[in-house]
């Protein structure tokens, strides 16, 4: 789950959750959160790229059939 699937959650805006993280960070577990450095991020939103043009692909054949 990414902070902004939290945020709607909860119904708050990201970056107030972010905020409420940050002030009390003494109640999260080490493991709740990590953070992407540059090179993972934009790995990461290339397989989202990649996915969503797969799912395109697969639903424009099976809209041809």
């Amino acid at each position: 789950m990414l902070d902004r699937d939290l945020a709607l959650l909860y119904g708050v805006e990201t970056r107030t959750l972010n905020q409420l993280v940050k002030r009390n960070i003494e109640r999260f577990p080490a493991s709740f959160m990590f953070q992407l450095n540059e090179q993972e991020f934009e790995i990461w939103k290339s397989k989202i790229v990649q996915s969503n043009e797969e799912n395109l692909i697969s639903q424009f054949v099976i809209s041809s059939s």
